[in-house]
């Protein structure tokens, strides 16, 4: 089956980035899954209504470690990506699914937005993790 491309505008992310390393080809990579829900309104005066639609989307590589970095709950973005088409068998039976891959994503949030919401994330999950604490590495400024 060909890819279908998929173009989610105005997004805002429903959770944290949620970054994994798993096995590839040529080694480790990174994965990230996000969930990006976006909002339409249909129809006019006394009809109109609202529908969100949610789409969890699947990032690699460095892509996948920049969103986990600098994207949280609520971040707004555009993503264009692909659809496909994921069958597999499993016990004799054939398994349908899809799978939502990310190829170019856009951070619509202002940097102090961005560092305003991970700094209020991390508050949240200091608080919940009872006092551990969590680094991430430094970034060498070029």
């Amino acid at each position: 089956m060909a890819n279908v491309q998929v173009i989610q505008r105005n997004a805002h992310l429903a959770g944290a980035v949620k970054l994994e390393f798993v096995s590839g080809r040529e080694g480790r990579i990174a994965k990230a899954t996000l969930t990006a829900i976006s909002n339409n309104v249909r129809g006019s005066g006394e009809a109109r209504e609202q529908q969100s639609t949610a789409i969890q989307w699947t990032l690699w590589g460095a892509q996948a470690e920049n969103a986990a970095e600098y994207l949280g709950r609520g971040s707004h973005v555009n993503i264009v990506g692909r659809l496909r088409n994921n069958n597999y068998v499993r016990d004799e039976e054939t398994v349908y699914s899809w799978d939502f891959a990310v190829e170019e994503i856009d951070y619509l949030d202002s940097r102090a937005e961005g560092e305003a919401r991970r700094s209020t994330a991390q508050v949240a999950d200091g608080a919940s993790a009872k006092g551990s604490t969590t680094r991430r590495p430094a970034r060498a400024e070029a």
